[in-house]
């Protein structure tokens, strides 16, 4: 094996299997949630936190461990977070209550934070930069099949061997990656002794913890006064933490200012966010429909976004390379106006009672643009990014993305309870015209605050519980139920179409943004690492 150490396809390898287990602990959770909060005696409040607890960890601790990677050494850090992540998972898959349960996912959080940002140092430390996009493009094709998988993968693990599973399932991937880490991924290194900023790490954390619990959180405690202290008190700590790094610009910052006066990873930064937007608001209301409206397992939901997903897949290497030969930016715009071309195609054909083949045509097309985001977006990022500066950049980056996927699942969650209530109500008061005068009134004020029990359902539900009144007929009792499932089915159809509306514009304004990188030829001067900048292994 010695022969392969450091072998810069051998090294991506591995990184690559150690990011996906991270990604796929992100949507996998999703759907155990009725097995766990079953088997576990959990209420739904309980096993929403289980979720949560793994992302706040994740985002809040993503830039501080990119500058760990610095400090300690990107090998270092992998191999000790990809341990910390896989005891937790055997301590996830042990658990025998919910608070056992979210104490392990927040140390696998916090073993998904100090591997992450370590795989792009890693990959730029150990790839020329001519080769560069290629392998990112691979990286960002784990993302885009981690995105998929969870669902799947998921849904097969729970009816198969139950919920337990979807943690232990880990453990192996976990072993095979640590043992390759330690045997071919080289130690990269500068030359250069970096030191570790420790108020700004306390600040950053502390920044992001809030914002993160903040827009998390806010739709399950209504935008309370205690959520809008939270944002508000991220909005002061962000302010402070940039005018605390602003006097530290010359002594090793968390936050280098530099990275942002290069324009492509300034604008790949924000671009990065409206594609995590754009993904989210793909996927979680589309997940719904699917078991709520079209009443299918969790398996075979997952199943419907596998063609698109194997598509993304075989085509992000082949964008990343094309990145290194012409530039990413035009590749980037086109595979992001694809996403939003098969979002806006599926939102139209989406209705009650469509078979599972008749969304492939536009999420094919969706995955075509996905796989032809990821790898040229990144490459675009980094290409003048120094490698000393690599771990911070990662950080950064990654940080960015995550804030992304929680602003957008907030923003996207939002959209969907409003228009979930408002069309509820109006299904409700069309199709409840047939009932007797008496159980119209009761009927109808039974939707009234369907919406915010809409994102809770699941396979075969209607999203609200009506009870007939004692000594209803059976027959009007079975009546009453077929048209609540009704109006939940057409009304769910008619929210999620105004809702997928929020996603396209943030990916239209992403494609309008790249225009602000500069052409290629500009970019001439991307800095290649020397002899000086080579990994020391």
């Amino acid at each position: 094996m010695n022969r392969w150490r450091g072998d810069p396809w051998a090294v991506l390898l591995t990184l690559s299997l150690g990011f996906f287990m991270t990604l796929l602990d992100i949507t996998v959770v999703n759907v155990a949630i009725p097995s766990m909060i079953d088997k576990l005696h959990a209420s739904l409040d309980e096993m929403l936190w289980v979720i949560n607890a793994y992302i706040l960890v994740l985002a809040a601790l993503l830039i501080t461990s990119g500058r760990l990677g610095d400090v300690r050494g990107p090998r270092t850090m992998f191999i000790g977070g990809v341990t910390l992540f896989t005891v937790a998972s055997v301590l996830c898959g042990l658990a025998q209550d919910p608070a056992q349960l979210i104490a392990a996912r927040v140390a696998q959080g916090l073993g998904a934070a100090a591997l992450v940002p370590q795989t792009m140092t890693i990959i730029i430390g150990t790839f020329p930069a001519e080769r560069r996009g290629a392998a990112l493009g691979v990286w960002g094709a784990v993302a885009g099949v981690a995105t998929i998988a969870g669902p799947t993968l998921g849904g097969f693990l729970v009816s198969a061997v139950g919920w337990r599973w979807i943690f232990f399932v880990n453990v192996p991937i976990g072993a095979v990656v640590l043992a390759m880490a330690v045997v071919l991924v080289p130690d990269v290194r500068h030359g250069v002794r970096h030191k570790l900023d420790v108020p700004g790490v306390a600040l950053a954390t502390a920044t992001l913890f809030c914002l993160t619990f903040g827009l998390t959180e806010g739709q399950r405690y209504d935008w309370n006064a205690g959520i809008w202290a939270l944002l508000g008190g991220a909005a002061l700590l962000v302010v402070v933490f940039l005018i605390y790094q602003g006097t530290r610009q010359d002594d090793e910052p968390l936050l280098p200012f530099a990275l942002f006066r290069d324009r492509g990873y300034a604008v790949m930064s924000f671009v990065s966010a409206t594609v995590q937007v754009g993904m989210i608001g793909l996927f979680l209301p589309v997940m719904i429909y699917l078991q709520s409206v079209l009443h299918f397992s969790a398996l075979n939901a997952g199943l419907v976004m596998a063609p698109s997903m194997v598509v993304s897949a075989f085509l992000s290497p082949v964008a990343g390379r094309m990145s290194d030969r012409i530039g990413g930016k035009y590749i980037l715009m086109t595979g992001l106006s694809l996403f939003a071309v098969g979002m806006a195609w599926l939102a139209l054909v989406t209705g009650v009672g469509r078979a599972w083949w008749e969304f492939q045509p536009a999420l094919i097309v969706a995955g075509f643009g996905i796989g032809c985001v990821f790898g040229p977006m990144v490459t675009v990022a980094m290409r003048n990014v120094e490698p000393a500066m690599a771990g911070a950049a990662s950080g950064v980056l990654n940080t960015i993305r995550q804030i992304g996927t929680i602003s957008g699942s907030a923003a996207v969650g939002a959209v969907l309870q409003n228009r979930l209530a408002a069309s509820l109500h109006a299904e409700a008061a069309k199709r409840g015209a047939v009932l007797p005068a008496g159980v119209r009134g009761r009927f109808v004020a039974g939707f009234d605050d369907a919406g915010k029990a809409g994102l809770e359902v699941g396979a075969g539900q209607t999203g609200v519980a009506l009870k007939p009144a004692p000594g209803t007929p059976a027959s009007l009792a079975r009546h009453i139920h077929q048209l609540a499932a009704s109006v939940f089915e057409h009304g769910f159809v008619h929210a999620m179409r105004p809702t997928l509306a929020l996603p396209i514009a943030v990916i239209s304004v992403g494609v309008v943004s790249c225009l602000l990188v500069r052409r290629r030829a500009a970019d001439s001067t991307a800095v290649v690492p020397d002899a000086a900048d080579s990994p020391a292994v």
